[in-house]
């Protein structure tokens, strides 16, 4: 059975000490004992300070963005290895901030996806659609697309170390939500590909989370949903209290 995994995607919230009280809170409301893997995504600049508060906790750490270079002329990017070697183990690719805002495309996603892994980062891939490619039907093409390139030259055994994160653009802090339907059948649909990519055995063991104004009020059921393995949480994870109450409902 397939672990619940509960990230928190900060973006660009919380200066350093406003990041090391909402990392302080989450520890000591957590406790010892959870049934979900949980994941902190804190801006740059915190990212060594919340690493050293998450020494000896359950929680791990996860960067918002990277660049596939290793080093060089690339003013205000980072690499992999100043990522690892401020302890992360994760890093969020494709989110669709970075894809529309800041035109990412597909082919640029791919390239930090397979330099990710190769470097021994695990990505938690975003894919999902806009509000008017939903709309006009065109949601499970979208996501075909977004899968097949975001994956490219990716291999089964990678894969073990890759999450994809479901966020339908429309839903993304705009207080909407998909239905539990809605998101249950692109996650079931987002399996049934890597399975065709890959195989069964992958599509199987693979973590899809959902994202999309994701709270304590909607976590429960959309959790419950079969193929539905978890979380990336935006605003609700900007507080110690709603980030607890959705970590509790998985």
């Amino acid at each position: 059975m397939r672990k619940k995994v509960i990230a928190g995607n900060w973006k660009m919230n919380k200066d350093l000490h406003q990041s090391q009280k909402l990392v302080s809170d989450i520890i000591n409301g957590l406790g010892k004992d959870t049934k979900a893997d949980v994941i902190v995504c804190p801006p740059f600049t915190s990212l060594y300070e919340v690493s050293s508060l998450l020494k000896g906790t359950q929680i791990k750490l996860g960067a918002q963005n990277m660049y596939y270079e290793e080093s060089g002329a690339y003013t205000g990017e980072v690499s992999t290895d100043m990522l690892k070697s401020v302890g992360c183990e994760y890093v969020i690719l494709g989110h669709s901030e970075r894809r529309v805002i800041f035109n990412e495309p597909d082919e640029l996603i791919n390239k930090k996806i397979k330099v990710a892994l190769a470097k021994g980062l695990k990505p938690i891939f975003c894919i999902g659609e806009l509000l008017e490619q939903r709309e006009n039907g065109e949601t499970m093409q979208v996501v075909s697309r977004q899968v097949e390139k975001g994956l490219e030259g990716v291999s089964s055994e990678q894969m073990k170390n890759v999450i994809i994160a479901y966020e339908p653009v429309w839903a993304i802090g705009t207080g909407k939500t998909a239905t539990p339907q809605q998101a249950q059948e692109v996650h079931s649909f987002i399996r049934e590909l890597v399975a065709k990519k890959f195989s069964a055995s992958v599509a199987e063991n693979l973590i899809i989370q959902y994202g999309g104004s994701v709270k304590p009020e909607n976590s429960n059921v959309l959790l419950s949903q079969k193929d539905i393995d978890g979380a990336l949480v935006g605003g609700a994870c900007l507080k110690a209290d709603s980030f607890l109450g959705i970590i509790a409902s998985a």
